[in-house]
């Protein structure tokens, strides 16, 4: 069994909590309220400025000149086409200003977190590890949202865009990436597995977050 294999059957219950979850049913089914979908634009622009930064840091590991030029360019995909995406959302719902200017909720807090640190301080097998989650949950979350939406619909680009072709490569390619580290650094495979399940809980947890609009309200403290 290839390691990224190995690596979504761990997570598989993670992996159907995500499907299941009230915020991607309404989103597939094109019924999600306006200001919830608002809210996940802005968390995850939030959210994508340091996943760009991650992908630019693990190219400054890596050993191969190859993997080096992906890492790097899929950095500058992220800043350049997907925020794109997002901006162009944005500007759907008259928010196409102040998006650089939000405030992290807690959960794009510890998520981005995380994910930095372990840039930062982790082994590039580690990275690949973090990172294969992200995309690895929307585009099943897509394929699953395409499957269950009954007509077009508001969000329909969103679904669009995470089951393209280019997204499909791009999740091939992490993927592979994983294969490498885990045949190449098996003494790293128990830390890369932590890197893979604790990102995948807190992609689980970014749609609770964007669910109930999750906010630093310490009124109640």
């Amino acid at each position: 069994m290839a390691f990224s294999d190995h690596f979504l059957e761990r997570g598989e219950p993670i992996w159907d909590a995500q499907k299941s979850h009230r915020f991607v049913r309404e989103l597939s089914a094109g019924t999600l309220d306006k200001a919830t979908f608002v809210y996940w634009v802005r968390q995850d622009y939030c959210y994508l400025l340091d996943y760009a930064r991650v992908f630019a840091i693990a190219g400054t590991k890596a050993h191969q000149d190859e993997t080096m030029t992906h890492l790097l360019r899929v950095a500058h995909g992220i800043l350049d086409v997907e925020l794109d995406l997002h901006r162009e959302f944005a500007a759907d719902y008259g928010i196409g200003e102040g998006l650089d200017r939000v405030e992290k909720a807690p959960t794009c807090v510890a998520y981005t977190n995380f994910l930095v640190r372990t840039a930062h301080v982790g082994s590039l097998a580690e990275i690949a590890a973090a990172i294969n989650p992200c995309g690895q949950g929307y585009l099943d979350i897509a394929e699953h949202g395409a499957d269950f939406a009954d007509e077009d619909h508001r969000y329909m680009p969103f679904i669009e865009k995470y089951t393209s072709e280019e997204f499909y490569e791009a999740v091939d390619w992490v993927r592979a990436f994983v294969d490498r580290c885990g045949e190449r650094y098996p003494g790293e495979r128990k830390a890369m597995e932590r890197a893979f399940l604790t990102s995948a809980k807190l992609e689980h947890r970014f749609w609770e977050m964007a669910d109930t609009r999750e906010d630093w309200d310490v009124s109640e403290a």
